[in-house]
């Protein structure tokens, strides 16, 4: 008799092996465009946000490939190579091995690759030297190059009681002369060097009898500007060899980023379109952007997981859901997800406990997720994920039974999406003798759909004890919404809950558990300087590090002795929201929670840049204005006075 296998806890958040989403049509359509430009060059961008599925794209196209002698594929992760000092050489000389592994004993691919390679070591030469290009026509070494010279042996002049031996100096002689001499004998142009390059490249093409070569790049968009332009400028030195393919996985906005800081002299746009995009667009030719997830596309999705995660991809009724599922996302406009009647017919009327709670879970989570994530399918499952650890450690320390997943989602959903409101209810819910919020009563009676799905909830509010937070609650639409959301939390003891997910609670003491999150908090922490030295490891973050970052910024800001001068963490702030555009609304939310009466007038200036949503910067100027009539600091009052003539001066 064959046993249930125990119950996955951990969702990879790897490239997955099993198409929840049915990417499987857009890999499908690159594999067919490689196919059809066999005999030309093409670059294909797969265009997604941090975590849309782009990875799974590639790793479907590569196996679409698999088998395949004549067409050689290539993974290339741009990550992986952060830090080399020269990441377009690395690019065409694992290129160079990767045919040379394909064709191992051909002596023909050896003699073509090391023509190639010594093209490569020519541009190495004109990477150190700088001005080569003037070198080469000249034959006089250019004063980049011999200023680079220089710089080394002066290197040894400064302290020759240390490095100054005979082998020092016959190193640096030799580099040195090996410099010089490849400048001087080089009798090409940079276009003639460059032509010779592809002319080169297509005769070890030929050398090695394929029909195509296919390199998947992945990662770009976590690199550094200088690694993410270095690769760009590899590919574009291919753009002009026959039979190769460059199948590109990037987020657009951050290689645009990438572009404007590594050119930061360019003009700010060119016509309808920024000189960033246009670098973008003439390099890839055919973009493909893979779609943020809908509701009923996340309701299908949360149910596939959960389920997947429960019973195990290789059970029946994953299976048969999955087949359901691909089936109605071909037309998704008119998909409704994978709800009850759906999962009825492809189950045939049975419903496994699991996916019962699957269906229950999902109905609950997916508007707000679907909102909160921007229908983002790794943030998605991160939430899953989260859940299902919380789950488990109240298992572990013996109190798993007072664990409902339905409540644990919703009291989740506020804490990743509203952590004031998350905070507010866990400390009433901590200092209640019963752990009951009275107050959720009349915030979950507080709209029709709330009283229309409990009646009873209306008749409670008359009786409930108002907290003091509740006013700002029923001001907010997301609040209202979530109250909605079953079950009610009224007459929950919420003191499990709070516990299990209190993990986040030690961001607001000013501590966090990765290093390198430690280390940039200090550094966004320190003057405006210091903060604008952080941009590229803040462009580099994750969504839910940024969230952490921001939770510690806000925590160091609120705990200043005093609030009348811009306390520590400020500039790091308005940079982290200026980098970071989905963080303005939590920014604004923690400054219209500031203390008006306390505060001084950086909460009006400090924020340049910061929003830049019209929406966002509308509820601002709105904020600035009440400031400016009724804040009883004087210092805010006076900025926000000021601002508002200002703007109306402009």
């Amino acid at each position: 008799m064959m046993t249930a296998p125990a119950e996955t806890l951990f969702l990879s958040d790897q490239e997955t092996a099993v198409d929840l989403l049915y990417y499987e049509a857009v890999a499908r359509t690159v594999v067919r465009l490689i196919r059809q430009s066999a005999s030309v060059p093409v670059t294909i961008g797969v265009h997604g946000d941090w975590g849309a599925g782009k990875s799974s794209v590639l790793k479907m196209t590569a196996q679409a490939f698999e088998g395949e002698k004549r067409v050689v594929t290539l993974w290339f992760n741009g990550w992986v190579f952060e830090g080399f000092q020269d990441a377009k050489t690395v690019v065409i000389e694992t290129l160079v091995a990767e045919l040379r592994r394909a064709r191992p004993t051909s002596t023909k691919v050896a003699e073509a690759a090391k023509k190639v390679l010594k093209r490569v070591d020519w541009l190495k030469v004109a990477q150190k030297a700088g001005g080569l290009a003037f070198t080469a026509a000249t034959g006089v070494p250019s004063p980049d190059l011999l200023k680079s010279l220089y710089d080394g042996l002066s290197g040894l002049a400064a302290n020759p009681g240390q490095v100054l031996t005979a082998e020092n100096l016959k190193a640096l002689t030799e580099q040195a002369g090996g410099l010089l001499k490849a400048a001087e004998t080089s009798s090409d142009t940079v276009p003639d060097q460059m032509h010779a390059f592809r002319e080169e490249f297509d005769a070890l093409l030929d050398a090695a009898d394929i029909d195509q070569l296919v390199v998947l790049i992945d990662d770009l968009d976590r690199c550094l500007p200088e690694t993410a332009i270095s690769t760009l400028e590899a590919i574009r030195l291919f753009l002009f060899v026959p039979r190769t393919a460059f199948v590109i996985a990037a987020d657009e906005a951050m290689i645009e980023y990438s572009v404007r800081r590594h050119f930061p002299d360019l003009p700010a746009s060119s016509g309808p379109m920024t000189y960033a995009r246009n670098y973008l667009e003439k390099l890839i030719q055919v973009p493909f952007r893979i779609p943020a997830l809908g509701l009923a596309e996340t309701r299908a999705y949360v149910t596939l997981l959960l389920t997947q995660r429960a019973l195990g991809e290789e059970a029946a009724p994953f299976k048969a859901l999955l087949a359901a599922a691909r089936e109605d996302l071909r037309r998704p406009w008119a998909s409704r997800g994978l709800d009850r009647k759906a999962v009825q017919t492809a189950l045939s009327g049975v419903i496994p406990k699991p996916v019962e709670e699957a269906l229950r879970i999902s109905a609950q989570v997916t508007r707000l997720l679907t909102d909160g994530t921007r229908g983002n399918p790794r943030q998605i499952k991160r939430f899953l994920n989260s859940m299902a650890l919380r789950q488990a450690i109240a298992d572990e320390r013996g109190f798993g039974d007072e664990i409902e997943l339905p409540v644990l989602a919703k009291v989740m959903l506020a804490e990743r999406f509203a952590p004031d409101l998350y905070e507010q209810l866990s400390r009433l819910a901590a200092t209640a003798a019963n752990g009951k919020v009275p107050a959720l009563a009349v915030l979950e009676a507080a709209s029709p759909e709330g009283e229309a799905a409990n009646p009873s909830r209306k008749a409670k509010t008359s009786t409930t004890a108002a907290a003091p937070e509740l006013e700002d609650w029923l001001k907010s639409d997301w609040a209202k919404g979530w109250a909605t959301i079953e079950p009610a939390l009224a007459d929950v003891d919420l003191r499990p809950y709070v516990f299990v997910t209190r993990d986040k609670r030690s961001f607001f003491a000013g501590v966090i558990a990765a290093d390198h999150l430690e280390a940039l908090v200090e550094r966004l922490s320190g003057s405006a300087m210091a903060a604008r030295s952080a941009e590229g490891e803040v462009g580099r973050l994750n969504d839910a590090e940024a969230e952490q970052v921001f939770d510690a910024l806000q925590s160091r800001i609120l705990s200043a002795d005093k609030l009348t001068s811009a306390p520590a963490g400020v500039s790091g702030l308005a940079l982290l929201a200026r980098l970071r555009p989905a963080l303005q609304r939590r920014l604004l939310g923690f400054l219209q929670g500031l203390p008006v009466d306390t505060v001084g007038g950086w909460a009006v200036t400090s924020w340049g840049g910061a929003f830049v949503e019209p929406a966002i910067v509308s509820e601002f100027a709105s904020l600035q204005q009440t400031w400016a009539t009724s804040a009883t600091s004087a210092g805010l009052k006076a900025a926000a006075v000021a601002s508002s003539k200002l703007k109306r001066a402009t």
